[in-house]
């Protein structure tokens, strides 16, 4: 039945070797419609059904993922076709040349060097990893360098890309080191077996001296005052920790509580004490 063939196939090759294939399900494909993916990259090959397979909410196939796809300078055939119960349904063929749909990994290794006397940076990089393209020459890029914004006036300065920068280096010739800034470069073909679409970003690399945010005043002073404080806080707590730890003398014997007959027998015996002392007392003055 017409409308029952996938629609909007599209493959991906992106980090050197990894190919994502996707599709619509037909426009009148019903819910039990079920698509299956065979491909191969020479007419001696048989046809290979694919491993991995993504799906929708309905359990239906609306794409394939490949790993360790090899590029080189080959053509590779896909067909999805399908069934619904038990009936075969309209089927899909493309021939794809694979390094036309390679999304270029970003360019490596990128560093920057300036001379702050000669208000000039010099930004190198290597080319992007590919499995297929050795040749330096092959790659020419696109460079964007931003001025990053100013915190108290809230400004940010993108410098206008510079595209067609061929060999891997470029020199910045506005720089000044009071300021801050960030650099990020893609690749494209440059006559080669590439792919004519732009590559990924490198992660921003940011250079210059200058602060990306702002201290207020108040913050400046109130900085040196807690940490003042917070010392002198320390200093107490460290001289009360010694004292209390100062070792503190134990008594020779055990404490017992005094009893009320612990109390009267030592009062008797102060008392039989002091009438004896008296008694010898009388008898030393008679003799």
């Amino acid at each position: 039945m017409n409308g029952t063939a996938i629609e909007n196939f599209v493959c991906v090759i992106y980090n050197v070797s990894f190919m994502n294939c996707t599709w619509h399900v037909g426009r009148t494909a019903s819910g039990d419609t079920q698509y299956f993916l065979y491909w191969k990259t020479s007419r001696k090959e048989d046809l290979t059904e694919c491993q991995n397979y993504i799906k929708d909410n309905c359990g239906r196939h609306t794409g394939c993922r490949f790993q360790n796809v090899t590029i080189e300078n080959k053509r590779a055939y896909f067909l999805v076709n399908g069934s619904r119960s038990g009936q075969n349904i309209q089927s899909h063929e493309k021939m794809i040349t694979l390094y036309k749909i390679e999304k270029l990994t970003p360019p490596l290794n990128v560093t920057v060097n300036c001379r702050e006397a000669s208000h000039v940076c010099e930004i190198s990089w290597q080319p992007p990893r590919t499995s297929h393209v050795k040749r330096h020459a092959c790659f020419k890029y696109e460079i964007v360098i931003e001025n990053k914004a100013d915190p108290e006036k809230n400004i940010k300065t993108t410098s206008k890309p510079e595209r067609s920068i061929r060999g891997n280096s470029y020199i910045f010739e506005s720089f000044r080191a009071e300021k801050r800034y960030s650099v990020k470069i893609r690749a494209t073909d440059n006559g080669c077996l590439v792919s004519t679409s732009w590559g990924e970003w490198t992660t921003p690399i940011e250079f210059g001296k200058e602060q990306l945010t702002s201290t207020p005043s108040y913050t400046l002073f109130l900085i040196p005052v807690l940490a003042a404080s917070l010392v002198l806080f320390l200093c107490i707590v460290s001289i009360y920790l010694k004292k209390t730890s100062a070792t503190i003398p134990q008594p020779r014997g055990q404490f017992h509580e005094i009893s009320p007959m612990d109390f009267q027998t030592e009062n008797k015996n102060q008392l039989i004490k002091h009438e004896t002392e008296e008694i010898i007392t009388i008898i030393e003055e008679v003799a």
